[in-house]
């Protein structure tokens, strides 16, 4: 099998994008937009696996008039006591989120599918994230940075948010919203060649 030149990336997300230039992966951005709403009594792997592998079919239906490159596509979830938490409504639900999360650990699952001619595979990371105690005048100033506002769990590891993380067990770029190794390992697996884009 040749290796792919580059893949299409089913995801608004900048973070995506910026781990998928980590690993020099060329890309191209494919819109798919679907209902994310979990389905009654959905765990919340099934949920992210879903989703992910839902994203990635409906990139791979989107791009068959274009170059046949697979799709790559995630879905992340942060998850307190069992229960999802999206991303949040209005700065009332930012803040109470942030407050739930505070000095408590909590699960981060992110699933990854890569759709090729072979078929949709998906992988799943799980991290457990403990956030030190945050008061709500801390909750407060988070929002008024806007960071919140587009993340699940209403906080961004990578950012402002960095302060409030006493301790993570597992992926960091997980926790991101793109798990480097399952990723690295599915596109392995269709063909598509790693650092590409790096220096020689």
């Amino acid at each position: 099998m040749s290796a792919a030149a580059f893949v299409y990336l089913a995801s608004a997300s900048p973070r995506r994008r910026e781990l998928l230039e980590q690993i020099g992966v060329p890309f191209r951005l494919i819109a798919a937009e679907l209902d994310e709403t979990p389905l009654p009594g959905e765990a919340p792997e099934d949920y992210v696996a879903r989703l992910a592998a839902a994203k990635a079919d409906a990139g791979w239906q989107r791009s068959r008039g274009a170059e046949h490159a697979p799709v790559v596509a995630a879905d992340t979830a942060v998850v307190l006591d069992g229960r999802i938490l999206g991303k949040p409504k209005d700065r009332s639900d930012g803040e109470s989120m942030l407050l739930e999360l505070s000095g408590r650990r909590h699960q981060v699952l992110t699933a990854v599918a890569v759709r090729s001619s072979a078929g949709n595979e998906v992988k799943i990371s799980g991290s457990w994230v403990t956030f030190r105690p945050v008061n709500a005048a801390e909750a407060a100033a988070y929002w008024r940075t806007g960071e919140p506002r587009d993340k699940a769990g209403g906080y961004a590891i990578q950012g402002y948010a960095a302060i409030f993380i006493a301790d993570l067990e597992g992926s960091y770029s997980g926790v991101m919203g793109l798990p480097l190794f399952e990723t690295a390992a599915l596109l392995n697996a269709a063909g598509v060649a790693l650092w590409q884009r790096a220096d020689p």
